[in-house]
This record gives structure tokens, sequence and C-alpha cells, in this order.
């Protein structure tokens, strides 16, 4: 016979006693409990996180049983399961109604890895079981069928409610759309600015994108069309800033942040990835070597107050995975594959954030 007063209402009180670490409200008011279900000194439920990638679950299991055992009795069994409901600030939206949140990964200036970087963070968040897309609204120098392995793949085209709407390619679990999908891999796109932005918004009206947690778009360089296209377009849950560390990679990814925090555009920065932040060898997996400087990536953070969600090395097999087609978080290389995952997992964390603090960011209505 049971020796504790184990009700779902104890149990409640109990795990009302446990913060959300980032949401700073105990679990009970967020809703976040699910399915008690109780046996003789036994208790099992679940709690549903803001994302899957949560890097903070087992703290949050650790608490969670913790909490029972102080409140209603030490040596009660305690299974907790857990689950994930990505959050999200576009409810009834009418473009993309399906996708909860929309996050653009920009740079200031070109070849600081930005590709490799949103391809990688797309197939972490998807390997810890959210559903991701890209849409590569790199117009003129599209890299994501090079980067999936995908050059030869072309998408469908199906009827989906009386509109002839394009199919995402599909790979390593990530739906992708892209200019280099529709056109010749050697051939170069010759549009004027108002031809590649109407390509773009295709790449969100006219495309099947179904339910996504993340859909991350991969921004060209700098500052253009294609960055005022998609704001006036859709309401970007928010932007990622992708640098190097040396000097003249901040200096335009200054401009690059200071874009979004505009007020007639206003698009939180969720935070900024430092890309070949130091040379590790193959050889000499616990060396690094610091060749772009140091400290660029935090400094623009701290500049700006956002958080630092990663620093990906420079290490071989991360190009490598970019040319053959298989992103680098898939291999069984732990550098760079840890590195991308505990980017990913930041990220997913601080989307959580934002949902919780602060509004759904409005589409951009500007005139320029």
């Amino acid at each position: 016979m049971s020796t504790y007063k184990l009700t779902k209402e104890s149990v409640l009180q109990a795990l009302s006693h446990v913060e959300e670490p980032d949401l700073k409200k105990d679990l009970v008011s967020l809703n976040m409990i699910k399915d008690i279900e109780l046996g003789i000194d036994q208790v099992r439920f679940t709690v549903v996180l803001t994302t899957p990638a949560c890097p903070l679950k087992e703290l949050i299991r650790k608490r969670c049983e913790d909490a029972i055992h102080t409140h209603i009795g030490p040596s009660i069994q305690v299974r907790v399961d857990m689950t994930a409901d990505v959050t999200s600030t576009r409810n009834n939206a009418p473009v993309l109604p399906g996708v909860k949140n929309i996050i653009a990964v920009a740079s200031g200036k070109g070849g600081v890895g930005k590709s490799t970087v949103t391809a990688n963070l797309a197939v972490a968040l998807h390997r810890s079981g959210a559903k991701v897309g890209i849409i590569d609204a790199d117009i003129f120098g599209p890299s994501m069928p090079v980067m999936f392995g995908a050059e030869d793949i072309q998408p469908a085209v199906a009827e989906v409610n009386g509109r002839n709407l394009l199919q995402p390619v599909q790979q390593f679990g990530v739906k992708l759309m892209s200019i280099g999908f529709l056109t010749p891999a050697d051939s170069a796109v010759v549009w004027r600015g108002p031809m590649a932005s109407q390509a773009l918004r295709q790449f969100f009206g006219d495309t099947n994108w179904g339910e996504l947690d993340y859909l991350l778009i991969d921004l060209p360089p700098g500052t253009s069309d294609i960055h005022l296209t998609l704001v006036q377009t859709v309401p970007v849950t928010g932007a990622v800033i992708v640098t190097t560390p040396q000097k003249v990679a901040l200096a335009d990814a200054i401009k690059g942040l200071a874009m979004f925090r505009q007020p007639q555009i206003n698009v939180p920065v969720l935070g900024v990835i430092e890309n070949m932040s130091y040379f590790t060898p193959a050889e000499l997996p616990d060396s690094k070597y610091y060749i772009f400087g140091k400290g660029g990536g935090q400094q623009l953070a701290d500049k700006f107050s956002v958080p630092l969600l990663g620093q990906i090395p420079l290490v071989q097999r991360i190009r490598e995975a970019g040319d053959e087609g298989k992103p680098a978080v898939i291999s069984d290389e732990p550098v760079a594959a840890d590195a991308f995952r505990s980017a990913a997992e930041a990220l997913a964390q601080f989307v959580s954030i934002r949902n919780a603090e602060l509004d759904q960011t409005k589409r951009v209505e500007l005139r320029v």
C-alpha cells in the first residue's frame, strides 16, 4: 500500500517548483506537463519541450525527478518522458501557414561559409527531431544543390487544392528549394533585381512546404533586394549572422546585423555564429590554431548584446563534406559534427526564448 499522498494534484504541485531554465517560469504554469499516470509509489508524466533540440532536456528531467522526491516522497519511482511542440508566433499566417519559424541566415560578406553553416544547422535540427526546410535565396550563386548532393534533381509539380505547386526536393530529411534545381548547373542566372525577387516570392508562395518547425533562408551576402523581398513577403522569426573572426568580415557582419535592426525592418537577431574560428589538424584534434584571429565573433555578439550561438572550427572534413554533398554534421568526425550540433541546439533554444518574450515580427511595409 502506498505510503505517500500521490495524486495528480500533488504531482502538479511538486512540479510547480521546477523552473524552465530559459523561460524563467515553472513547468506547470507553462502548460508543459502532460499525461500524468499514477501507480503505487510510481508516477509517469510527459514534459513537452519547446523544441526537440533543447540542450537542457536532461537538466529539466533531473529537476523534475528531484521535485517529486523532495515534495512528495524520496522513494517514489519517477519516469519522465520527453516530447516537443516547437513554439511559434506565426499563428494564422497567410503565407506559409504550416511553417512555425522562418529564420534568416545572413552575412555581411561572401566567403565566410554561410551556406555551409545553414546546411549543417538544418540537418542537425532535423536529426534532433524537428521538421526543417531551406530556401536557397542566393539566386545568383545557389549552393544548396551541391551541399546536399542534389545537383541533378528537379522538383516535381503537383496539384494541391486546385493549384500547381512545386514540391521541395528532400535530402537527408530536409526539404529544399533553390534556383539551382530549376536552371542548368553550368548556366549563369543573369537577371535584374526584380526578377530575382519574384523567384524568391515563388519559393514562398508557389511551393508546397507543408508543416515545418523551422524554415531557414540562406541569404546572399550583403544587403540587397533579396533581403528586402524576404522581410516584405513574410514575417521573419529572427536572423542569424555568420562571420569569421577577422576584422574585414566583422566590419561587414556589423552592416548585415544593423540592417535587421533598422526600425522599419525590426527583425530580432537571434545570435552570431563564428565560422572558421580556429584550425584543428586531423592528426592533432586537441590543438587550436587561430589563423583568422581570435574572439571576433564574441566581440560582435557582445557589442550588440546578442548570444554567440557557436564557434565552428576550420577542419578539412567540413570542406570535404560540402564537396561530397553530405553535410559534415552527419559524419563521424566529432570536432565538426559536435560544433554544428551545439550551434543548432543554441539556435533552437533562443528561438524558443524569442517566441516567449517577443511579439510576432510584422511583415515590412517598406517603399524603396
